[in-house]
């Protein structure tokens, strides 16, 4: 949706033409419960209306953000919006019953369509109490939650604030304390193992708010004005007596280089860009198949010439693997998930042959093919999304091993590296492997070799075994090169060389390790055909077992 729609403009004139005087309701002005409608109308009418004399709506407007109804407009299907709660707010009434003071609830929901898809939106309004419990915010999102639940269908969260957590002010207007309660949150949890739930942080995110932010299967910040943190800066500088701002404390760019967020994006309109392109891979829930583009336009046995050389012969050189993967799925459908984090980790979504399918990858680019704890947690939580909503996964293997040394055993690689292996052998969701370089050790056997059969084609390039070879040779001829003396190199060469005549995947394949070794031109139709395969004879099986059984295992956020 362009900018251009859901402008504040729009919205007053749709309320200014819906309270138009001169258009009288004959038939209101005839019922008996007129003045019940009535008051019905003037609620509605002051939780649907700014008031642009209110500091909390300037304070919004001076930091460059939306107000919350400007939000859904701008994210939703023009008139699409169906809000529940519309007169939901805090009054006080005077002895006669009349209204003396209305504040509208600082959190709206209801259901509208994204792409003509049906999804249930929360979001808070900031601008009123900061989003702190008020006005029947936490019946109207545990209502939102459970309704996405139940009706099956995505939900997404705008965060802004608290997103309905508490304020210490409160005590002063109950008159007592309380044990601090989690209300709702077994449907917040129970409902990632069944439809889909992205957010966007749109300002800053605290407290319970950091929670729903994060309590999703894909989240986005607005680098401008998006943060994140347990407690804000005042509660900071008194508990551990740092001075910070919300930016250095957790900005949008620190918390898209930690995991914490999944993607950066420059503003709002942006994030809800994003948003839209991940629920376009989504089924409604885990219970349906993903959404199949029936009018993908490029040839499933499109070969690119490209893919020939794209991996330099000499294998200490790196290359880009977003350069094979943007050739080789459909043409504009890569959506890359966390980029900015996960040590070198490639995850994301795309389309082949129009169908719906996860990737996982390595770029190793930077610091080599080696999985550190951050790679570990990333391709993790990607694998889990996927084997949550069906979607076939495509392995473009390249793993030199998990990280050694000290920093590695500080940081319990290994420890991480097992869950992620668990989660690899314990998804049931089709999976294929292209591998392009390196396979080594146990990282990479759990990569390729986590099936039954294992699908797996190889590219020339293809180097594996127990260990790198370079390093293996040290390892078994350490005695040996020790007693060399001046002749240590010499000896090292001649070794390598021996082993270098069996180190082809030509004679892997020979020995039927790998099912099939193919011109990296080739990937793209093998993966297509591949791909038709599962989505007509196995995933049809698969969500008939999960309507019958419900999912295998819990989402892991």
């Amino acid at each position: 949706m362009s900018q251009n729609q859901g402008k504040p403009a729009d919205r007053l004139n749709a309320i200014a033409n819906h309270l138009d005087p001169s258009k009288k309701d004959e038939a209101l002005e005839k019922s008996a419960w007129k003045d019940m409608i009535d008051q019905i109308n003037w609620r509605k009418n002051k939780n649907r209306t700014a008031d642009t004399n209110d500091h909390g709506y300037i304070r919004q407007k001076s930091q460059g953000k939306l107000w919350v109804r400007e939000r859904i407009d701008a994210f939703v299907d023009r008139k699409s919006f169906l809000e529940f709660g519309s007169i939901a707010g805090k009054a006080k009434y005077n002895p006669d019953g009349s209204v003396k003071e209305y504040t509208p609830a600082n959190f709206i929901a209801g259901k509208a369509t994204v792409n003509n898809r049906s999804v249930i939106i929360a979001a808070d309004n900031f601008s009123i109490r900061g989003g702190h419990a008020d006005g029947s915010v936490f019946g109207k999102s545990i209502m939102a939650e459970q309704t996405a639940r139940n009706l099956k269908i995505p939900l997404v969260r705008l965060i802004d604030g608290s997103s309905g957590g508490g304020s210490v002010t409160t005590m002063l207007d109950t008159g007592f304390t309380y044990i601090p309660p989690l209300k709702g949150m077994h449907t917040i949890i129970g409902s990632l193992s069944e439809i889909p739930v992205a957010t966007a942080s749109l300002g800053p995110a605290v407290g319970l708010g950091a929670a729903r932010a994060t309590l999703a299967h894909f989240s986005v910040v607005a680098e401008d004005i998006g943060s994140l943190f347990a407690a804000g800066p005042p509660v900071v500088a008194n508990a551990t007596y740092e001075t910070v701002t919300k930016k250095s404390l957790g900005g949008a760019l620190l918390h898209t280089t930690n995991g914490t967020f999944d993607n950066l994006a420059k503003n709002e309109y942006d994030c809800f860009d994003q948003i839209r392109r991940f629920l376009s891979y989504m089924p409604n829930n885990a219970f349906e198949l993903p959404p199949v583009n029936i009018d993908c336009k490029d040839p499933a046995n499109r070969r690119d010439d490209a893919l020939l050389d794209i991996i330099p012969r000499r294998r200490q050189r790196p290359y880009q693997v977003r350069d094979i993967l943007t050739r080789v799925v459909d043409e504009g459908s890569w959506f890359e998930i966390g980029s900015r984090w996960g040590d070198g980790a490639v995850c994301g979504l795309a389309r082949v042959a129009g169908y719906p399918i996860g990737i996982i990858a390595f770029d190793g680019s930077l610091q080599g093919n080696v999985l550190t704890t951050n790679s570990c947690h990333k391709f993790r939580r990607h694998i889990d999304l996927c084997d949550t909503f069906g979607l076939p996964i495509i392995d473009f293997a390249d793993y030199a091993g998990f990280a050694i040394g000290i920093k590695a055993e500080r940081e319990a690689t290994i420890r991480y590296g097992s869950t992620l292996t668990a989660s690899l052998y314990q998804s049931d969701v089709p999976y294929f492997t292209v591998i392009l370089r390196k396979v080594f050790g146990v990282a990479g056997a759990a990569f390729v070799d986590n099936r039954d059969p294992n699908w797996r084609v190889a590219w020339p390039s293809t180097d594996s075994g127990s260990l790198p070879l370079e390093g293996g040779i040290y390892a078994a001829y350490k005695r040996e090169l020790d007693a060399a003396g001046d002749k240590r190199n010499e000896l090292y060469e001649e070794l390598l060389g021996k082993f270098e005549a069996v180190r082809s995947p030509i004679r892997t394949a020979e020995a039927f390790d790998i099912p099939e070794m193919i011109d990296p031109r080739d990937t793209r139709p093998v993966l297509c055909e591949w791909v038709k395969l599962v989505y007509e004879n196995v995933l049809p099986q698969r969500v008939s077992q999960r309507k019958a059984h419900g999912p295998r295992n819990p989402y892991r956020p």
